[in-house]
């Protein structure tokens, strides 16, 4: 189990991956785990990306891809012999992590008075860009076909397998996506005009 924990990623105070936490090389480790390390190595940069995108921010991006890589990585030969693409699969799974936590906290709990907020909470840059802003307001299937395909410049057919759904799906979540994203983009744009008059 120590090995296994070496080769997740974790999150600093400051919200950022720093890399494999505690990996060595002088470690010995089943084969299993040192190809989950290599695994995670390599594709950590894209996951964090696609993270990021899907949830709109790089704290809760960090947060999910670690949630995610700690489950599968406990069954990592699993996943290998299951999974024909692990990568793809792995994106499934941080999207229906995703699904899940946004239905979760979508709901409301109405409370009597509003705690105090003492954190401190930084600017996102691009929190009013609005492209960003437009996309972080899709819903999360639609997002993440928007990401995959955009971003991440994936085929109808891999995105289809990445998620788990079929290619027609795929066409109707990214039309919704795109005629959403051009109706928010033409108001912002019009509102900003109306503010220079």
């Amino acid at each position: 189990m120590t090995a296994f924990i070496s080769a997740v990623p974790t999150t600093p105070h400051d919200g950022r991956l720093t890399g494999i936490a505690g990996h060595r090389k002088d470690m010995a480790v089943s084969g299993d785990l040192t190809d989950f390390s290599e695994f995670v190595e390599d594709s950590l940069p894209g996951l964090l990306r696609y993270g990021h995108a899907l949830t709109g921010n790089p704290h809760d991006a960090a947060d999910l891809v670690q949630s995610v890589l700690e489950k599968i990585g406990s069954r990592w030969s699993s996943v290998l012999r299951k999974a024909g693409d692990p990568l793809a699969y792995i994106r499934r799974s941080m999207t229906n992590a995703h699904i899940s936590r946004w239905r979760r906290l979508r709901r409301e709990s109405l409370v009597a008075e509003v705690p105090d907020s003492g954190a401190i909470v930084h600017a996102d840059p691009f929190e009013h860009e609005p492209l960003w802003s437009a996309l972080r307001e899709l819903p999360p299937r639609q997002r993440a076909v928007i990401v995959l395909r955009y971003y991440e410049n994936l085929s109808e057919a891999e995105i289809a397998a990445s998620l788990g759904i079929s290619q027609g799906t795929v066409k109707s979540q990214a039309s919704k996506a795109l005629n959403s994203l051009r109706s928010k983009l033409r108001h912002a744009e019009g509102s900003e005009g109306r503010d220079v008059l």
